[in-house]
This record gives C-alpha cells, structure tokens and sequence, in this order.
C-alpha cells in the first residue's frame, strides 16, 4: 500500500482505497489536505466538462482548489480533455510550454489502462517531466456520450456500430491499471 501520495476528491467505491493509505472522498474533505506528499486529484468534472448537461450536483469550487493543490504540494490532476479547467486556472495544453508552476499538460486515454471507452483525458502533472512507459493501444467496446439507439453521439459524432453508449457508472469509473499510473506519475514528483 503506498503511503508517500494522497489521493484527493476520490470515489471510495473505486480503486484508490485498496491502493494508498491515505485519500480523500466526500466524507473526509479534500479541502482540508495540508501536505506534505505530492497529489493525486480527481476534483468533479461534471461542472468543467462537455458533459455538464448531465451535471447534477455542486462542487464547481473544487476542481480550481484541486490545481492549487497539486500546485503547492506537486503530483497530478486528471480531467476530460479539453476541460474549461484549463482555461479557466490558465493551464498549459497538451504540448504547451510548462507554465509557472513548471506544471505540463500529457493527452491519454483511459481504453489504454482499461476503462470500456476511449475516455480522453488530460493530466496536468507538477513536480516531475517523467511520464511513464507509453502503454499498448486499447480497443473501446463503449462510447461516452452517446444517445442509446440514435446512432449518434450528442456531439453529432457518429457512434461505430457495436459500440455501446457508457452508462453514468461506466462513464465514472477509473480503472485499476489508470489509478496506478496516476499514482506512479505523482510518486515521482516533488515540490
């Protein structure tokens, strides 16, 4: 179990809890976290995200608290590609030089480790330029975003056929491999 990274705005039904000592879900509050290890922040998309008509609950707050965390104590926020965040908090894009923090953007998708759906996402990582072995290409067999039985996403993508709409749980869920690498990215940061 690995007790030098805290995970912060966590799901306790998802992997976090088997893997670090010490995160961060509603119950326990993100928000009060002093330091001293690097980070791992999943703050809620939902309010930042192209999904955000599906967004029900608060916590808008929580996402630009999460980069000043990461900021001040290094590791890694993971979002949806193309975010608001990012503009929002005045965060480099993929590519971008480092900003001021010496915080860098990486573009991955989440099949990658795992998860049923493409899922593109974007870290934001400070404290280390170290990114990882690339992992081997994965084949999505779900779509996020999709309208069941429409054929099209609400995007107006096409949906390839034998691909499945994500239901809210799928669309939610980190996988194990994902959750890992986050927390190696982070453990190999510093402030």
């Amino acid at each position: 179990m690995i007790s030098d990274v805290v995970v912060l705005y966590v799901d306790a039904r998802g992997p976090y809890p088997k893997l670090v000592e010490h995160w961060f879900d509603e119950t326990r509050d993100a928000r009060t976290y002093a330091g001293p290890w690097p980070v791992v922040a999943h703050p809620p998309c939902g309010p930042w995200g192209c999904l955000k008509h599906l967004w029900k609950g608060g916590g808008a707050e929580l996402a630009p608290l999460a980069v000043e965390q990461v900021r001040r104590w290094g590791g890694v926020l993971e979002h949806p590609a193309h975010s608001k965040l990012w503009r929002h908090s005045g965060l480099p894009g993929p590519g971008e030089l480092p900003d001021a923090w010496g915080g860098v953007t990486i573009a991955v998708n989440q099949v990658d480790y795992g998860h049923c759906a493409r899922k593109p996402t974007w870290l934001y990582i400070v404290g280390s330029r170290n990114v990882g072995p690339i992992p081997p290409r994965g084949t999505p067999t779900h779509w996020v975003g999709g309208s069941r039985g429409h054929g099209r996403s609400r995007q107006g993508a096409h949906i390839p056929a034998g691909i499945k709409a994500c239901s809210a749980e799928q669309r939610r869920r980190t996988p194990k491999a994902f959750a890992e690498y986050l927390l190696s990215l982070a453990g190999a940061c510093s402030r």
